[in-house]
């Protein structure tokens, strides 16, 4: 590629001939390699409009980071201009009005840590450093979200500057449309988003961490704690969400762990999973009634600092058969070679997330009982390709059994994204996209 001059950007600009480069360039999936012509970290919003003038005018795409948690990686690219808002990370509470505002670099720490210390819980997502605005646009699995919602549910507002370099209000009032969109389209689609402004819930202290862990489990016991897990979601209290996993490690072996809040004490929490504990296996349990903060602060203080890794999620609408728990949860017996830790995953959904109004949001798949998702981990790259070949091919096998598919949790070989992704909402979101973006400047793999 002709050599490009720079001029014009502004921010703090690393270039391929920066010391940095190499390090900036990487993702928290370490197995995404890409290749960007430049990094722009925005220190504000001038800094944006810059970047989208000089990208147009060089004819160079855009890719848009902020924490930098893309599965496949689509806020990275070869060839790009990454326009980074991680440094733009201003919190606003505003008690008095109820409302809570945030710059687009927020990461869920730091949304956890305003928000927790204040008193309040915040429906947001169990890793630390993910970007809130794009687990917020991708609708927002979290603990919480059969209490509160999913994340987009408490979205009310947001500001956005689009492919000409202007500023777009988004409210109940101006952009109403595109609103609706953000909540649960994904990142990227429409603009690079520098702030998003919430509803506070109610105030609660204090919480109870679930965690349970049964390593080294014989196949018919994990069959049978994914039916009871199946079967506990039909009456579970929706002041509780537990996440399963039914995992092969190199260091426990093959066993089951289910995570969880309960918005309540520990003696409340006990009851509402009885039918895990009552389970005749030997269980490793844990509870920790403490403040929501401490609780949200342990569950993100159990992901390691980066990985390599290869998974994809989808949407569970019914009921399995112990024949078809069987075959699921042997998926993860034969992990890939080189794999450190496979996973097949029930996200619980429910609760609020039922509740909410279809229509309010572009989130999809609110009638779904469970996200199921599929992993495999690794630490040497030499074992890369092979541990992808094998996330795609279980991934295939659970299409028999699940339907669409979770935006968050993407799949760059899931050809049938745009109808996976957003059902019936995909016209719609299809026009918007035309009218807010009509050249389609924040154009990316798997985009609307």
């Amino acid at each position: 590629m002709e050599k490009l001059n720079f001029k014009g950007l502004t921010g703090h600009i690393v270039t391929r001939d920066v010391f940095s480069y190499e390090e900036d360039r990487k993702q928290w999936n370490r197995a995404v390699k890409k290749y960007p012509l430049a990094i722009v970290y925005c220190l504000e919003e001038e800094d944006i409009i810059n970047a989208i003038i000089w990208a147009r005018k060089n004819k160079v795409g855009i890719r848009v980071r902020s924490g930098g948690h893309h599965y496949e990686g689509y806020s990275n690219g070869n060839d790009v201009l990454i326009i980074d808002v991680s440094r733009m990370n201003n919190i606003m509470l505003e008690e008095e009005k109820g409302v809570l505002t945030i710059q687009g670099g927020v990461r869920n720490r730091e949304l956890y840590e305003a928000t927790g210390k204040a008193g309040y819980p915040f429906p947001g997502g169990g890793c630390p450093t993910v970007g809130a605005v794009g687990f917020t646009l991708g609708g927002g699995w979290g603990y919480s979200a059969r209490m509160f919602g999913l994340g987009c549910d408490s979205l009310i507002g947001a500001e956005i500057i689009d492919y000409k370099g202007e500023k777009i209000i988004v409210s109940e009032v101006e952009n109403k449309e595109l609103l609706w969109a953000l909540k649960g389209t994904g990142g990227g689609n429409f603009g690079v988003v520098t702030s998003l402004t919430f509803k506070l819930p109610e105030k609660v202290q204090n919480a109870t961490l679930i965690n349970i862990d049964c390593p080294k489990l014989p196949k018919e016991d994990r069959v049978q704690l994914f039916l009871i897990y199946q079967q506990l979601f039909k009456t579970l209290d929706n002041r509780c969400n537990l996440k399963m996993a039914v995992y092969n490690s190199k260091e426990k072996g093959i066993g089951v762990k289910f995570t969880g809040i309960f918005y309540g004490t520990k003696k409340e929490a006990n009851l509402a999973i009885m039918p895990i504990k009552e389970f005749h296996c030997d269980l490793c349990i844990t509870m920790k009634y403490m403040s929501v903060f401490k609780v949200n602060e342990e569950i993100q203080d159990s992901h390691p600092d980066y990985e390599s890794y290869k998974s994809g999620g989808r949407f569970v609408l019914r009921d399995y058969s112990r024949e078809e728990a069987e075959e699921l949860v042997s998926l993860i017996e034969d992990s890939a070679e080189g794999s450190t830790y496979a996973a097949i995953s029930l996200y619980g959904l429910g609760g609020k997330v039922h509740e909410g109004n279809k229509k309010l949001s572009a989130f999809a798949w609110r009638d779904a009982q469970f996200i199921m998702g599929i992993q495999s981990v690794w630490e040497d790259s030499m074992y890369a390709q092979g541990n992808r070949a094998w996330t795609v091919e279980k991934y295939n096998v659970i299409k028999k059994y699940t339907k669409g598919a979770f935006v968050n949790f993407p799949l760059a070989e899931n050809e049938s994204y745009l109808e996976d992704y957003y059902r019936d909402n995909k016209k719609r979101l299809k026009d918007l996209r035309e009218k807010y973006d009509p050249y389609r400047i924040f154009g990316f793999e798997q985009g609307l």
